[in-house]
């Protein structure tokens, strides 16, 4: 799999440099332009602000490319909810071969960080169990039970059935821990009431865990919970309702598969009038700036191991 790295991407993996890969599908699906093309320049910002190097992943005409340019986010962005695929493992040779464009999913984001040596990524939220269709699950629930890169992001999107997607997720075993915090968050509101397998409450004992695992030579993703900031969180009552009518929205309209999501995303946006995508993006950017100081703190460990 040919593989184009973005030459500063390149220069910081060959020297063990910090370095966190972003997945593209939050430009083309997960939010609207403009809003999309400032949130991935805003979660890279915060990436470099935390003391690591951005890579954003997409696949551009059956390139698969390590580290957009800002001209390429932005014409992904403009792109938005047009011919871009949603792009996870089973879509990789097929967007490539057919020289077609993808932005990548958590799977498929996970697939090419492993590929190029990418140990850290940050997102918004990772897919699961679908609430009322227990045989619709995310493909990023068997990634991250097979493919070891470190995966921050603000638990499952909570229009999903969380007990069963963390059951999956230990099933897999994929251990799911808890960044200050002990309960899992459930993206837009900040405790789903379900308890992390481990706390972990600076960078440095996060680059522990990811240090030994790999010692161990363990072939899973570890998922890295780090709630909503509280101030952008949604109110849980409000979450519950508008998750619920976007839900049966969806149902009474037949749509399933990868189409759910963004359409639910979508109408809780509509229906909150905003609030949920200022949660949505500042939980991106924390999580970018989070994901880049254990990216740090995993690097100078590595460094220490070395000597």
């Amino acid at each position: 799999m040919h593989i184009a790295l973005n030459p500063t991407v390149e220069e910081a993996l060959r020297h063990n440099q910090p370095v966190v890969a972003l997945e593209s599908t939050v430009i083309t699906h997960g939010l609207p332009y403009p809003d999309n093309i400032m949130t991935a320049t805003e979660m890279e910002n915060a990436v470099i602000q935390g003391g690591a190097l951005p890579a954003t992943l997409a696949i551009i005409e059956g390139q698969i490319k390590v580290g957009l340019t800002a001209d390429e986010i932005e014409n992904l962005g403009k792109q938005a909810g047009k011919n871009i695929r949603k792009t996870s493992r089973r879509d990789l040779p097929i967007v490539v071969a057919l020289r077609q464009s993808g932005a990548t999913t958590v799977s498929g984001t996970m697939v090419i960080a492993h590929r190029v040596g990418i140990k850290v990524f940050a997102t918004g939220g990772i897919g699961g169990v679908h609430l009322g269709h227990p045989f619709d699950v995310s493909a990023d629930l068997t990634e991250l039970g097979q493919t070891p890169v470190s995966v921050v992001c603000s638990g499952a999107k909570s229009i999903l059935d969380l007990p069963l997607t963390f059951e999956v997720l230990e099933t897999n075993g994929v251990p799911v821990i808890g960044y200050q915090t002990d309960r899992i968050p459930a993206f837009y509101t900040r405790d789903s009431g379900l308890a992390v397998d481990a706390r972990v409450n600076t960078p440095e004992q996060a680059a522990e865990i990811i240090h030994h695992a790999s010692e161990m030579k363990m072939q899973n993703g570890i998922l890295f919970c780090v709630p909503v900031p509280e101030e952008n969180a949604l109110p849980e009552q409000l979450a519950k309702d508008v998750i619920k009518q976007a839900t049966e929205e969806a149902d009474r309209q037949g749509i399933r598969g990868k189409d759910i999501t963004p359409f639910v995303l979508k109408r809780i946006q509509d229906l909150t009038g905003g609030y949920a995508l200022d949660a949505n993006k500042a939980l991106l950017i924390n999580n970018g700036r989070v994901a880049a100081q254990i990216a740090q703190a995993y690097s100078r460990l590595n460094q220490l191991a070395t000597r």
